[in-house]
C-alpha cells in the first residue's frame, strides 16, 4: 500500500510542484496552506510523513511541530526559507526529524523522504520483533526503556521523548559503554541519505540529558568521550 504524505506549505506554486512530483513517485499527497489546517489534517488523515514549512499563517510550523510531537511519532520533515543554523536547531529541538533549506532540489527532498519512511518502517518492525521475542526492555538503574512500546520511564515516571530522542537513546542503550562518533550515530540513528551535520547529534544529546540526567550540566549517564563522541554508561 502506498504511503500518504501531508504537505503543509503556503506557497501555492511550491505546493503544486511538491504535490505533482510526490504523486509521480507513487505517494498519496494531501495538503494544507496554513498551520491550523495542517494540524487538523495531521490528526484526521494520519499520514505516514509530514512535510512542514516553518513560515505559515494562522499557526507557524514550529508550533505545529511542537503540538504534534506531544501526540504522535509521525516523521516530520521541516522546510525553512533560511539557511541559518538557528532555524535548523530550533526545528530539531521542537521535535522535527529532518530539515531541508530552501531552495532545494526535489531529488534531495525525495532522498530525505525515502530515508525517513524507511527508518519509520524499520522502527515499527523492530518494535514488533522485540514484542514477539520478549526482548523489548532495557533497564539502566531506574531508567527503563521499553523498545517495543516506545516508552521510557525514570523512577516510575514517564519521560516524554521525541522520536529521534527515543531512537538515539534506544540505540545507545543497546550498546552500553561503547563510545560512538557523531558521524556513526548520524548513520545508525538518522540513516543516510540524510545530509545533516554532527550538530544534529549534539542537539539531541543535550535534550536527552535534560530529561534523563539529575544534573544535565554534569552528566553521569550520557557521557562525552573526548576525541570520539558519546557513550551511555550502564
Amino acid at each position: 500500500m502506498g504511503k500518504t504524505i501531508l504537505v503543509v506549505e503556503d506557497d501555492a506554486t511550491l505546493l503544486d510542484v511538491l504535490r505533482y512530483n510526490l504523486t509521480r513517485e507513487g505517494y498519496t499527497v494531501v495538503s494544507a496552506m496554513d498551520g491550523q489546517e495542517g494540524l487538523s489534517m495531521a490528526r484526521s488523515e494520519k499520514p505516514d510523513l509530514l512535510i512542514l514549512d516553518i513560515m505559515l499563517p494562522e499557526l507557524d510550523g514550529l508550533e505545529v511541530c511542537r503540538i504534534l510531537r506531544k501526540e504522535t511519532s509521525l516523521p516530520i520533515l521541516m522546510l525553512t526559507a533560511k539557511a541559518e543554523e538557528i532555524d535548523k536547531v530550533v526545528g530539531l529541538e521542537v521535535g522535527a526529524d529532518d530539515y531541508v533549506s530552501k531552495p532545494f532540489s526535489f531529488r534531495e527532498l525525495l532522498a530525505r523522504v525515502k530515508a525517513m519512511l524507511r527508518r519509520s518502517e524499520m522502527s515499527k518492525e523492530s518494535a514488533a520483533t522485540a514484542a514477539e521475542e520478549g526482548t523489548g526492555v532495557v533497564e539502566i538503574g531506574d531508567l527503563i526503556i521499553d523498545l517495543s512500546r516506545h516508552v521510557v520511564t525514570q523512577d516510575g515516571e514517564v519521560v516524554s521523548l521525541s522520536p529521534k530522542e527515543f531512537d538515539l537513546l534506544a540505540f545507545m542503550a543497546q550498546n552500553r559503554r561503547r563510545a560512538f562518533s557523531r558521524d556513526y550515530l548520524l548513520d545508525k540513528v538518522w540513516g543516510y541519505e540524510y545530509g545533516g551535520d554532527t550538530r544534529t547529534v549534539d542537539v539531541h544529546v543535550r535534550w536527552l540529558r535534560q530529561k534523563i540526567e539529575v544534573d544535565p550540566g554534569r552528566p553521569t549517564r550520557l557521557l562525552t568521550v573526548r576525541g570520539v563522541g558519546y557513550k551511555l554508561e550502564a
